[in-house]
């Protein structure tokens, strides 16, 4: 245990396994004190996709999975028994009061909040025009919502204390990824909140950053023994099915910790509205959005006979269309 984070309190949500048991861990050896969190009591088991794909992975994967599994409250006594103090709290962060029951119970147990950590999130398949409303509206509540939910009831706590760090997860599908609609939306939606509460928060202490994890997950090794059975089967692989690669397996998601870490000392009190990509070893942040090229017309508004000439010629000169490939 080490002492960089002594006397602060965190709240990490979605970490009773994986990413987030990771980073609950990692800060609990800072010295922070730690709410765990995820739906319910018990293992969510070893696939995304049920039970019965589960029956599918290879022993490897099996046993990748299994050393993943867990729930708020195993997570929670680890921390205990290495000598910290951690509670787990089971509930569902898409639930606005919900959400801030879990902020209450870390004021209830160790008297603030200083560190939030929206991990919580998931995912489903589906193109666009197959994709139905329900399973829409679940990644959306898990991910987006569920750290709109957390922020609104944590971030009058930190405005007041004058200090606090938001930091949450998204995906590299926030740039937009074949068959998750759903999930891409989502992400894009927490890159956008990210940045807002950056810009509001930012004068009372407080940042707000996102990360955006490669990491063995049973995320990944489900998605990875999907390709590979739908291979077998002789069935197409689509961009959307292609399995994330080795880099995951070989980038644990203890790989996290000491940049979550980081952006909860003092010393990251300037960085914030910042995006993180983070596998393994290896840190990169993303660039600022910006304007590439502007045209403009001295008098009037332009017409579209005008744009047909000019466009090829001045604004999308050299372009080429990401939805190309």
């Amino acid at each position: 245990m080490s002492s960089r984070l002594k006397g602060k309190v965190a709240v990490v949500t979605g970490s009773g396994q994986g990413v987030g048991k990771a980073i609950a861990l990692g800060l609990a050896k800072e010295g922070a004190k730690v709410v765990t969190n995820n739906r319910r009591k018990g293992s969510t088991g070893l696939s995304i996709y049920g039970e019965e794909f589960a029956k599918k992975l290879s022993a490897e994967e099996k046993e990748h999975a299994r050393q993943l599994s867990g729930d708020a409250e195993t997570v929670a006594r680890e921390i205990r028994d290495m000598g910290g103090e951690a509670v787990g709290f089971f509930g569902d962060v898409g639930d606005f009061k919900i959400a801030g029951k879990l902020i209450q119970t870390a004021v209830d147990k160790f008297g603030k909040v200083d560190i939030l950590v929206n991990n919580a999130g998931t995912f489903s398949r589906g193109f666009v025009w197959e994709l139905s409303e329900e399973a829409w509206d679940y990644v959306i509540r898990a991910k987006l919502k569920g750290a709109f939910n957390c922020i609104h009831h944590a971030s009058p706590l930190m405005k007041g204390q004058k200090w606090g760090r938001i930091i949450n997860c998204t995906a590299g599908a926030w740039l937009g990824a074949v068959e998750h609609p759903n999930y891409s939306a989502a992400n894009a939606g927490v890159v956008g909140l990210t940045r807002s509460v950056a810009r509001e928060l930012y004068k009372y202490g407080v940042t707000c950053n996102a990360y955006s994890p490669l990491a063995l997950t049973r995320g990944t090794i489900s998605l990875s023994a999907r390709a590979k059975i739908m291979a077998e089967a002789g069935i197409a692989i689509s961009a959307g099915d292609r399995p994330v690669g080795r880099v995951s397996v070989q980038a644990p998601p203890e790989g996290l910790a000491p940049l979550i870490v980081y952006l909860a000392t003092d010393e990251a009190a300037k960085v914030s509205g910042t995006v993180f990509k983070v596998v393994g070893s290896e840190y990169a942040i993303y660039s600022e959005p910006e304007e590439k090229q502007v045209i403009q017309k001295k008098t009037g508004l332009w017409t579209v006979d005008e744009l047909v000439k000019e466009m090829p010629k001045t604004l999308l000169k050299g372009y080429k269309s990401a939805a190309a490939g």
